[in-house]
């Protein structure tokens, strides 16, 4: 039986300018209710990282605002996992206790946090290498004992930062499989940044198409394709395929359009 998240995301008129003058956001609205898979794309330098600092709290709130469930964004939240690009694991511990770490350090009882990571490296594909050091990992193994520190924490929302964007189209596709698994589990709501369309599509309930900077939403589109999905057989799915001819096609006019001008 899958949980629902009981968290949603509410973004209200936000607007970012950082030190300089790049204003980065502007009038950007979204709400993303309990328990919804949103993927925001758009072109490189269109403020989608600063959107997920700004919910996780690692930005200040300039204008605008940001609710988290009924409060509003704080850094170190317990109900928000941040999930980014590189792996970030510490190169002293091992895979099964970068696995662990997120829940150690929340004193989580830790009897259930060794069985939570070790599931969670074996589902993976990591079973045998919970000795094993960063090092001795390749940069997708590496990628997925992050995805199951991600996981491992209870957090019933999840910001991800293009974190499978430097691994391999193969690698890629067996990560986005295992998470839109995980997700079809627990259905936490989940804030995911990516520059690969057809990851957005596959995984997500909603996809998000922002301008160039400063960043605006220009399209909202609803992926009404069936779920549970198979990432890997909706490459073979015409509607698949239409959705992302459409996405495609919004995200050349966000390309064409020119930034704006620092002043």
């Amino acid at each position: 039986m899958t949980k629902k998240a009981s968290v949603g995301i509410s973004i209200s008129s936000l607007g970012h300018t950082f030190p300089g003058g790049v204003t980065a956001l502007t009038d950007f609205s979204l709400e993303i209710e309990p328990g919804e898979f949103v993927s925001i794309v758009g072109p490189s330098g269109c403020g989608k990282t600063t959107v997920l600092n700004l919910v996780a709290g690692l930005h200040d709130v300039q204008t605008g605002a940001i609710k988290v469930g009924s409060s509003g964004p704080k850094a170190g939240r317990h109900d928000v996992a941040y999930m980014m690009a590189r792996d970030c694991l510490y190169p002293w511990l091992t895979a099964q206790q970068n696995a662990e770490f997120g829940n150690m350090i929340r004193k989580t009882d830790k009897a259930k946090t060794t069985t939570r990571a070790l599931e969670l490296l074996e589902r993976a594909g990591l079973k045998g290498f919970e000795g094993a050091l960063p090092k001795e990992l390749s940069h997708g193994m590496r990628q997925r004992v992050a995805l199951a520190r991600t996981f491992a924490m209870p957090s019933p929302v999840l910001l991800m930062d293009e974190p499978f964007g430097a691994l391999d189209a193969q690698t890629k596709l067996v990560l986005a499989e295992l998470l839109d698994q995980l997700w079809e589990q627990e259905h936490r709501t989940v804030l995911f940044i990516t520059h690969d369309l057809a990851e957005a599509i596959a995984l997500s309930d909603r996809v998000i198409v922002m301008s160039q900077r400063p960043g605006r939403i220009i399209a909202n589109i609803k992926i009404d394709l069936e779920r549970p999905r198979s990432v890997r057989a909706l490459q073979k799915d015409p509607h698949f395929h239409e959705i992302y001819a459409n996405v495609w096609s919004l995200l050349e006019q966000a390309l064409e359009d020119k930034p704006a001008e620092v002043v």
